[in-house]
């Protein structure tokens, strides 16, 4: 019987053939040419392969793969990743370390081994080394959209999409049987949110084949691509050679962005001085770009990287984690039913919940603490040393790429009380508050990397999670959701969330 190696396959074989030739002749360079270096006290290891050091203990969960190290040999581990080397971290107390500190120290965020090649090489702000440019953007990030006046001058924005959202699912649960793709719609809400903060447009349409579903598409394939990328560095000196296996993809990719982005600049730019008094973070970015004067120079690229930036943070992980938090609730009742009893004891039965109700609804908050804890959207967030340093007494060279896994960090059992189960209750308890404080809360990272947009983040999950369990019930197919996360990245679910909505108060006719 013939057997038959499709395409894929072909290139799986080749690319691993590849990979053992340079990471052998990898170790060969090193030990003809490198230098020997003063003795470092290097933070321990796990037992590794020769070459390939400790791949072989990963998988396409990496969260995963990380959270089985740290629980067996430690929570502070130095891996050898073919030529790459890193440093994990995986526990509250270590975490201090890398986001409090020395967080000045660890303020800088490891290239992908191919950025360069991509459609905007490293004009990008999450990934910018630190200094001038990426202050300025933060500052900018800050000052113009994510700061507490700017959230609240943008909150009409916000409610609008959630009426939207509301208005689309009662509209499916009065056709018979339909069923709604709970993380679909999620995810042209924060496709809107996003866009029209920033870029005063809406991107996603209502229509299933068209542009939320290219948005959706394209955001979860940019973080397949980059889970691929990101080990570009295991190559060492040879890495380029990896690329050319994703290379038209890539381009591709980068490609459709900058087609929608050149697209939204363009029409900022012709309209430009009609929104005089309403300008949005475009518009500032491109008066930055035309002034001479700037403080910082800015270019084209730059404007539509930034923005290409917020738009896959703001969007995709924010939805996912939203997902989490209402299967979550679909498979606790009694969590359901509390939430719901919370909301008609605050508002009652006469309006739809608005984010200016959040303080009041604590439970509400303390649901969504509790899905962020177990499925944080970034499980694993990276730094890079830019200096040497030292953390407990071992040595950090500078260079090291460094992985926080904030998915071991929030369910370490020294930190938490069965860390596995969905109790909302714990972020009741006054201490709680205490805690976080001391990293051992850390969905967005923390220190001068950590993500700038979690007070909106919160906003959008707690507003949006509170419309969907006031205004409707939900019927799934079988007793319970299933809650298997995907690889990657992010944490995705491996299956999406379908389910019946059954209207329990329309707020339209209330």
């Amino acid at each position: 019987m013939a057997i038959t190696v499709d395409k894929d396959q072909y290139y799986l074989i080749f690319f691993f053939f590849i990979l053992l030739i340079c990471l052998i002749s990898s170790k060969l360079y090193q030990q003809i040419f490198h230098k020997p270096t003063t003795h470092l006290n290097l933070p321990p290891s796990p037992p590794a392969l020769p070459i390939i050091g400790h791949l072989h203990l990963l998988t396409p969960a990496l969260y995963n793969s990380f959270f089985n190290l740290s629980s067996k040999y430690g929570p502070l581990l130095y891996l050898h990743l073919g030529a790459a080397r890193c440093l994990l971290v995986s526990s509250a107390s270590m975490a201090s370390e890398v986001f409090k500190t020395h967080d000045l120290a660890f303020s800088s965020r490891p290239l992908f081994a191919f950025a360069d090649k991509l459609l905007y090489g490293t004009s990008g702000f999450i990934t910018a080394p630190y200094g001038d440019y990426w202050r300025f953007m933060k500052k900018l990030c800050v000052t113009e959209l994510l700061g507490v006046k700017q959230l609240e001058r943008s909150r009409t924005i916000r409610h609008k999409e959630l009426r939207r959202l509301v208005a689309k699912v009662i509209e499916k649960a009065t056709s018979k049987d339909q069923v709604l793709d709970v993380g679909g719609e999620l995810m042209r809400l924060t496709n809107n949110v996003t866009c029209r903060m920033v870029m005063s447009t809406r991107c996603s349409g209502d229509d299933d084949d068209g542009e939320a579903e290219k948005c959706k598409e394209l955001v979860k394939e940019s973080f397949e691509l980059a889970a691929k990328l990101c080990f570009g560095d295991v190559l060492g000196p040879l890495k380029k050679l990896g690329f050319w296996i994703y290379e038209k993809q890539a381009l591709n990719v980068s490609k459709r962005y900058d087609e929608l982005l050149e697209k939204v600049l363009k029409e900022h730019e012709e309209g430009d001085g009609e929104r005089e008094g309403d300008e949005d973070l475009m518009d500032i970015l491109l008066k930055v770009y035309k002034d001479k004067k700037a403080e910082v120079k800015i270019t084209r690229i730059h404007i539509k990287a930034f923005f290409l930036d917020l738009f896959i943070a703001g969007t995709d992980t924010t939805a996912e984690a939203m997902q989490w938090t209402i299967a979550e609730l679909l498979n606790h009742p009694h969590a359901f039913k509390k939430v719901r009893q919370e909301i008609e004891s605050v508002i009652g039965r006469t309006r739809l919940v608005e984010e200016t109700d959040i303080p009041s609804l604590p439970y509400l908050q303390a649901v969504v603490k509790e899905a962020l804890r177990l499925y944080p959207p970034g499980p694993v967030t990276t730094r890079e040393c830019r200096q040497k340093c030292r953390i407990k007494g071992f040595d950090i060279p500078e260079k090291t790429a460094v992985a926080i896994n904030l998915y071991a960090i929030m369910r370490d059992p020294d930190a938490w009380e069965n860390p596995d189960e969905f109790r909302p209750e714990r972020f009741l308890i006054p201490s709680r508050d205490q805690e976080q404080k001391l990293f051992n809360f850390v969905p967005f990272g923390r220190g001068r990397r950590g993500c700038p947009g979690s007070m909106l983040a919160f906003a959008v999950m707690n507003t949006v999670i509170a419309a969907m369990v006031q205004c409707f019930d939900w019927n799934v197919n079988g007793d319970k959701v299933d809650m298997q996360p995907g690889s990657g990245m992010s944490m995705s679910m491996v299956q999406p969330l379908l389910c019946q909505p059954v209207v329990y108060f329309n707020p339209f006719v209330a």
